[in-house]
């Protein structure tokens, strides 16, 4: 009886090169699983690849809503960011994308599990610790680990050789991934860090920044306890919310990062990242707590932001170290509800006010007309306490 191994199946150049690989090193039975995080997919084509291609079965998984409520919304309360630029888009998705191959292995019951991340990437870390994490019975089989193919040429002759149609144009062979909250873009002239990216051919989300619209947009977020739950006053689920800020976003160029970033694995590597709506999203965000939160816990949800950023970056979703951090993030969030208005123009995103029931601003205090909740003189007090070690070391010098 052959070996069922399950595939996290793309209908990219990867996958599509494994499912015959498979097939000729170990005979395995494939199923094919694609998980639908909000990529821009025809996944009745992608079904019909991986059949011709030699799956023995497809399926699809539409785990949109769970990828936006359990994964992206975590991210954004948090405010997380791996090396201050990047938005965790594959980072979020990776750990769920695991968790549904496990649960397709455990009813198909498959011997093994299979994906199409490089030996070189953080992808493979991400997905072998989340299957470790729930299956730690289940053998994972990385080909770019195994296989004698060097490069994504070598894999498109791979697929010529025996007559397998190629999934992609030989000169837009970017290394892709998509969901529903970013486009990550790798290869071609982004490996020389002294090019410019091509955005103009690159792109797929987005508008370069200079053929954005000459009138800048106003866009209004309204927020509940730390989650997005309006664009423009009109109440949206999170999958919707996204899209909708995906195309305003898009369409002005925003939330484009090209960013040299340190792997898991120990080297640098270049992406170009599209994450317009998350980006939107990130700095709403950021400006309804500037109103909502005391200075204390704002200084160190900086610090757990950070923390978390590099706990998803590295795999370690499924951890008591992530469940910890979020339910810090969770208890910092029950007061940063309101509204926000952002202003998007040429690829930039400004403030454009906002306003919160639970917001920490008091006119009465801050104004520079003396009120009653203020007593300029209380400053001069306070002053020489908090200066006290400046003042004792000036008069120590003075003695020296």
């Amino acid at each position: 009886m052959k070996k069922k191994v399950v595939l996290a199946y793309s209908g990219g150049l990867d996958t599509t090169v494994i499912i015959p690989w498979l097939k000729e090193n170990g005979g395995f039975e494939t199923i094919a699983v694609c998980v639908d995080v909000g990529q821009e997919a025809d996944w009745e084509a992608i079904t019909k690849r991986a059949l011709d291609t030699g799956a023995a079965k497809c399926f699809v998984a539409d785990v949109k809503k769970t990828y936006v409520e359990e994964y992206i919304w975590p991210a954004l309360k948090a405010g997380a960011l791996y090396e201050d630029k990047y938005l965790l888009g594959t980072s979020t998705a990776r750990p769920l994308i695991a968790k549904v191959l496990v649960d397709y292995a455990r009813q198909e019951g498959a011997e093994a599990i299979a994906h199409g991340a490089t030996g070189k990437g953080n992808d493979q870390v991400r997905f072998d610790l989340g299957i470790m994490a729930f299956a730690p019975d289940i053998e994972i089989i990385a080909p770019w680990r195994t296989w004698e193919l060097k490069s994504r040429e070598e894999e498109i002759a791979y697929l010529e050789k025996r007559g397998i149609p190629v999934p992609m144009k030989k000169d837009d062979s970017y290394s892709r991934d998509d969901n529903l909250w970013h486009i990550s873009h790798e290869g071609l002239e982004l490996e020389d860090p002294a090019n410019a990216p091509n955005l103009e051919h690159m792109l797929k989300m987005s508008v370069p920044p200079e053929k954005a619209p000459d009138t800048p947009e106003i866009v209004e977020i309204g927020f509940e306890k730390g989650l997005p739950v309006a664009v423009n006053g009109k109440t949206l689920d999170g999958v919707s919310l996204i899209k909708e800020l995906n195309r305003i976003g898009g369409a002005h160029g925003v939330g484009i990062t090209d960013l040299v970033e340190n792997r898991v694995v120990g080297m640098k590597s270049r992406g170009v990242y599209e994450t317009p709506g998350g980006s939107i999203l990130y700095y709403a965000h950021a400006e309804l707590e500037h109103l909502c939160l005391d200075r204390q816990t704002y200084a160190f949800k900086q610090t757990v932001r950070d923390k978390l950023g590099e706990v998803i970056y590295g795999g370690l979703w499924f951890t008591p170290l992530r469940e910890a951090l979020c339910a810090f993030v969770d208890a910092t969030q029950e007061r940063v509800s309101g509204t926000v208005k952002v202003k998007l123009y040429k690829g930039s995103i400004t403030s454009a006010g906002a306003s919160s029931p639970q917001s920490l601003y008091n006119a009465s205090i801050a104004s520079f007309t003396t009120g009653d909740l203020y007593n300029h003189a209380d400053a001069k007090g306070f002053i020489r306490l908090y200066g006290l070690p400046v003042l004792v070391r000036a008069l120590a010098d003075r003695l020296s």
